[in-house]
């Protein structure tokens, strides 16, 4: 069993999305310590921005006529494709930035999507844990309700267009102690805090009983 697991914090050590996918990952290896896990890490090491151009430009080039840069693109899109194929669970650590997905996996994904063929289900019945955290609260009756522009669009990919079997944990207020205009909500972030963190530690187990 392979598991692969994607990061995309631009925040190192400080990473609450890295540190509830480190809970996952802890109790899968608990259980299963011998599995291989494949690691990339979009924030430390982002996919190119002019790659998926690329790319895609030299799907619709005949092969003798392709660019070397085209050609490079397409071996990365094949790659990445051929990562989320060859997963048997994924881990996918990815925050809420500037109310949307982040450049870093947007690009990630669009590079996946070139290097398949079209309606490829690349994650066809995975098991997929994805880590959100937000910085703030985009609850119903929040101030922010509804500007949250990144998680449904994470379902509509996973899920609904590569198909995996989606857990999603979710974590919010991890600004409290860092912004001091949210210290009314010290509280409330920690059970939020521990409330992840017990369904991270949950994920890992039901990753490991597959």
């Amino acid at each position: 069993m392979t598991l692969l697991r994607v990061d995309a914090s631009i925040q190192g050590p400080r990473s609450a999305s890295s540190e509830l996918a480190d809970l996952v990952l802890a109790e899968f290896t608990a259980t299963r310590p011998d599995e291989p896990v494949l690691t990339r890490h979009l924030g430390e090491d982002p996919v190119p921005a002019d790659v998926w151009a690329r790319a895609i430009a030299g799907a619709f080039t005949p092969e003798a006529d392709r660019t070397p840069g085209q050609t490079d693109a397409l071996g990365v899109a094949a790659s990445i494709a051929g990562e989320l194929r060859a997963a048997d669970a994924a881990v996918l650590a990815f925050p809420l930035y500037n109310f949307g997905v982040s450049q870093h996996v947007k690009a990630w994904m669009d590079v996946a999507i070139a290097g398949a063929e079209p309606g490829a289900r690349l994650l066809e019945g995975t098991p997929v844990v994805l880590v959100t955290t937000r910085g703030g609260s985009y609850g119903p009756g929040t101030p922010r309700e509804g500007w949250d522009h990144s998680t449904d669009y994470l379902r509509r990919i996973l899920a609904d267009v590569w198909g995996a079997e989606l857990t999603v944990i979710e974590r919010e207020f991890t600004l409290v102690g860092i912004n001091p205009a949210l210290d009314e909500f010290t509280e409330l972030a920690a059970q939020m805090r521990k409330d992840a963190e017990e369904t991270a530690a949950e994920a890992g187990r039901s990753l490991a009983t597959r």
